[in-house]
């Protein structure tokens, strides 16, 4: 049984779905597997999908185990066993976890099958194979989680002050800081844009210059384009789907994300927005809402 993360679970700043996405997950999950019973697992083209475990050792580990409420890190799900094992599961950026009846065909890039009592199948899909379903022991996993992981955003422990240490002396963007998952987990490059337009704040502003006014409404904003997202069950541009195959509807309600690249019009004050790359991404901006003031660019440079 492999109890280290391999490869595939090291910090990632470039993965999709973020925090909204995997949430969305975790709730519908949490409905339809949370007490039921396991009674087998199925593989397709890719049993390297559950990493050092082979599949005959993993059927053997779950099979007739019953699944605890499903728990969300980050962008990371752990769904406790009765046999205090874990499945800790990633979706990367491809990576679906589908619920069908047993029956049904298996879905487009199927990896993974793990049967239930009540006749349906939780399936793991993954187009690029970065995903992993992983068995290892629960305490394990989240040990894994927290030292891995910053505090979750919307939990109690994401506080102004909190950030206002965390900020302190850094010399890196604000942008890179809040890609960073050791800082804050769960945050990509949607969120991460959405939340520095909401907070008038420059992608390249240095982590370590914001002022103490700056800094709650930044945490403030944080927390509002991820409820806001998970409201709207995530975001879908190409691949996201909930469990039920349904796509998120939250890309009608983000304001700058991906539109610097054709110039759109920011809604706020109607100049076309920049795009530019931050921390290696790609960074949409409003340059009037979001401006770099002279200090602040000598700092970037």
């Amino acid at each position: 049984m492999a109890r280290e993360l391999p490869v595939a679970f090291q910090l990632v700043t470039k993965s999709m779905p973020e925090l909204p996405e995997v949430e969305t997950v975790r709730r519908i999950i949490d409905r339809e597997v949370s007490g039921r019973t396991i009674i087998g697992a199925s593989f397709r083209d890719f049993p390297g999908v559950t990493g050092a475990t082979d599949p005959a050792t993993f059927d053997a580990l779950i099979s007739g185990r019953v699944i605890s409420e499903p728990e969300r890190y980050g962008k990371y799900l752990v769904l406790p066993l009765d046999n205090e094992l874990a499945l800790l599961i990633h979706l990367r950026m491809t990576g679906r976890l589908l619920v069908l009846p047993a029956a049904a065909p298996p879905a487009r890039f199927e990896h993974l099958a793990i049967h239930l009592d009540t006749g349906h199948d939780l399936r793991f899909a993954d187009q690029r194979k970065f995903g992993r379903v992983l068995i290892l022991p629960a305490n394990a996993a989240r040990e894994q989680m927290s030292n891995l992981l910053g505090p979750e955003p919307l939990g109690r422990d994401f506080t102004a002050a909190y950030l206002a240490d965390r900020l302190r002396g850094r010399t890196t963007s604000i942008k890179a800081f809040l890609l960073d998952q050791r800082n804050v987990a769960g945050l990509g490059n949607i969120y991460v844009d959405e939340a520095l337009y909401l907070a008038r704040l420059h992608p390249l502003t240095p982590a370590g210059s914001l002022a103490p006014d700056r800094v709650g409404p930044l945490a403030r904003a944080v927390r509002r384009v991820l409820r806001t997202a998970i409201a709207n069950q995530g975001t879908t541009f190409s691949t996201f789907e909930n469990p039920y195959g349904e796509r998120g509807s939250n890309a009608e309600a983000l304001a700058v994300y991906g539109k610097g690249k054709t110039g759109m019009p920011c809604p706020r004050c109607r100049t076309p927005f920049t795009w530019i790359r931050v921390a290696g991404r790609g960074t949409s901006f409003c340059p009037r809402c979001q401006p770099l003031n002279a200090i602040d660019q000598s700092l970037a440079e």
